[in-house]
C-alpha cells in the first residue's frame, strides 16, 4: 500500500502526515536557546533512514518507485525557523500549522521538513516535524520522533532525530508498484481465497452483516452521502484538543467500554451537533474507519503495518450513553471478527476491508460515489513517561494527519504521559469552521460525563 500514498499525490491532496511537539522552555533558559538549539542540531551530520531516503524520480505517475539514499542532505533546507505573531496563542499557531501542512513536499529532496516555532505564549515553542505518508506511517513516526527526546531534563545529549540509527535494518529499497498496488487488491485476493479458508469465511460474514439491519458491525459502503465527503481542494485547517488521559479511562472504566469507545463518542456527538447546525444531518449514522496497528510491540520496522476496522459514529442517536453503547457493541463486533482470522490472513483481509477505498482513491471516484466510510479516527499510542528536549519538557504532541477526495476530515489522537492530544485535520474549503467540531468534543466529553456520572459529578479540567 506505500506506492499508493504516492500515486495519489497532487496539489489538492498531498500526503504527508506530520507531529506538532509542543515544550515548555526551561526555567531560566538563555536567550540563546534557540541558537544553540539549532547550532547543535547543525552538527549532527550523520543520516540515517528514513531521513536519507529520496526517490531515483520525482515523477509521481511513474509505474514504479524506488527508494535511493541522498548522499548530501541539505539542512538548511530541511530545518526551518518560524515566528509566531503576536499573541502566540493557539489560534496563530492553528493558522500557520494549516499553512505549513497545506503545502506539498519536494520529492526532489528526501520527503520531510522540520520547522522550529518560536513566539508561542506560556515561555513554550514547537516543533512541526512532517514526512510523506509513503516514506513512514504515523505510528513508526512517533517512535522515530520520541528516541530524539530524553527521559530526564538533565540530559542534553541525545542527537537530532535524522541521525538516530534505526533499531533494526532499514526499509528495503524498493516499493510496490502503482500498477501492483491495483493488482494486488485483486489477484492477491483471488490468489489466498483457496488457500485461507477463514478468509472466505471473513467475507462471507462481512456481506451478512452488509444484508443485515441488526448486526452492528460495520462494513464498506454502508456510509451514508455527507458533506464530509466530496471533492476537497488544497488549503487545510488544523485545530487541536488536550485533555487528561485519566480523565478519558476513568469515564471509559465507569461506562464500561474502552478508550477508544469514548473517543469515538466525542467524535460522534461533535460531528452530530456540526452537522445538524449546518442543516446537513444524515438520517443514517455516520461510520468512522479505524486503523489497528497489527505490528508486534518488538517490531521497529517503518513500513506501514496496519489493518482496518469499521464502526457507526452513532450520529443518528441523541442520548450520549446510548450514543456509546451503539458505538461499544459496533466495535467489539468488528474486534472480534478480525481476531478470529490468522495472522497470516490479515494481510488479505486488510485488502478486502480497504481495497474499495484504495481503489476510489487510485480510480479518481474519491468524492464522486458513495464513501466507503465518511471519516478516519485513529489513536496512536505514545510514551507514558515525561520527555525533554535539551530540558525543555515535551506538553502536548498533536497528530497532523491528511485527507484525501471522499475524506475531507481526518481526527487523529495520541496518547502522551498523562495526556491525549487530538489533532483535527480538514479541507478548508469543505469545512472553513472546522474548529467549532474540536470545540464540540470537549463540550461532548462533560455532556458524557454527566451522563454516565450523574449531575451532581462536578467537571473537571
Amino acid at each position: 500500500m506505500d506506492a499508493s500514498w504516492l500515486y495519489v499525490e497532487s496539489k489538492d491532496t498531498p500526503m504527508h502526515v506530520a507531529g506538532l511537539m509542543i515544550f515548555e522552555l526551561p526555567k531560566g533558559a538563555p536567550l540563546s536557546y534557540f541558537q544553540d538549539l539549532f547550532k547543535d542540531s547543525r552538527e549532527h551530520q550523520q543520516f540515517y533512514a528514513p531521513w536519507n531516503r529520496k526517490l531515483r524520480s520525482s515523477r509521481l505517475k511513474n509505474l514504479r518507485h524506488e527508494w535511493v539514499e541522498e548522499k548530501d542532505v541539505d539542512l538548511d533546507y530541511h530545518v526551518r525557523l518560524s515566528a509566531l505573531p503576536w499573541p502566540g496563542g493557539e489560534r496563530e499557531l492553528g493558522i500557520l500549522i494549516a499553512r505549513l501542512h497545506s503545502r506539498p513536499l519536494n520529492f526532489r529532496r528526501p520527503p520531510w521538513e522540520c520547522h522550529v516555532i518560536q513566539g508561542l505564549e506560556h515561555n513554550r515553542f514547537a516543533l512541526y516535524i512532517k514526512m510523506h505518508h509513503a516514506l513512514i506511517d504515523g505510528v513508526s513516526g512517533m517512535r522515530l520522533l520520541a528516541r530524539m527526546l530524553a527521559k530526564t531534563p538533565e540530559d542534553h545529549e541525545l542527537p537530532a532525530f535524522w541521525s538516530v540509527p534505526p533499531e533494526k535494518r532499514a526499509p528495503t529499497a524498493s516499493l510496490t508498484s502503482a500498477a501492483d498496488a491495483v493488482g494486488g487488491l485483486v489477484a492477491g485476493l483471488r490468489q489466498k481465497f483457496s488457500s485461507v479458508p477463514e478468509l472466505a469465511r471473513a467475507t462471507r460474514e462481512l456481506l451478512r452483516a452488509a444484508r443485515s439491519k441488526t448486526d452492528p458491525m460495520g462494513v464498506p459502503f454502508k456510509a451514508p452521502k455527507s458533506m464530509l465527503n466530496g471533492r476537497i481542494t488544497g488549503q487545510r485547517r488544523f485545530a487541536t484538543q488536550l485533555y487528561s488521559i485519566e480523565r478519558v479511562k476513568k469515564l471509559a472504566k465507569a461506562a464500561d467500554c474502552s478508550l477508544n469507545d469514548v473517543v469515538l463518542a466525542l467524535c460522534g456527538a461533535a460531528l452530530r451537533r456540526f452537522l445538524e447546525e449546518a442543516g446537513e444531518l444524515p438520517a443514517q449514522p455516520l461510520t468512522a474507519g479505524i486503523p489497528v496497528s497489527v505490528r508486534p510491540a518488538d517490531d521497529q520496522e517503518q513500513g506501514n503495518a496496519i489493518s482496518f476496522i469499521i464502526s457507526t459514529l452513532g450520529t443518528d442517536i441523541v442520548d450520549p450513553v446510548e450514543r456509546l453503547q451503539a458505538i461499544r457493541a459496533s466495535t467489539q463486533r468488528a474486534k472480534a471478527h478480525l481476531q478470529s482470522l490468522p495472522k497470516s490472513a490479515l494481510e488479505s483481509y486488510t485488502m478486502l476491508l480497504m481495497g474499495p477505498y484504495i481503489l476510489q482513491l487510485l480510480s479518481g471516484l474519491g468524492g464522486r460515489t458513495r464513501p466507503v466510510f465518511n471519516v478516519t479516527v485513529s489513536n496512536v499510542p505514545g510514551p507514558q513517561q515525561p520527555l525533554y528536549l535539551r530540558g525543555a519538557k515535551l506538553v502536548a504532541n498533536y497528530p497532523v494527519s491528511l485527507v484525501t477526495h471522499g475524506q475531507a476530515i481526518n481526527i487523529t489522537c495520541h496518547g502522551y504521559a498523562d495526556t491525549l492530544s487530538f489533532g483535527f485535520v480538514a479541507c478548508r474549503d469543505t469545512l472553513p469552521h472546522m474548529q467549532r467540531i474540536a470545540v464540540y468534543t470537549g463540550e461532548a466529553l462533560e455532556e458524557l460525563e454527566t451522563a454516565v456520572y450523574g449531575a451532581a459529578k462536578p467537571r473537571r479540567g
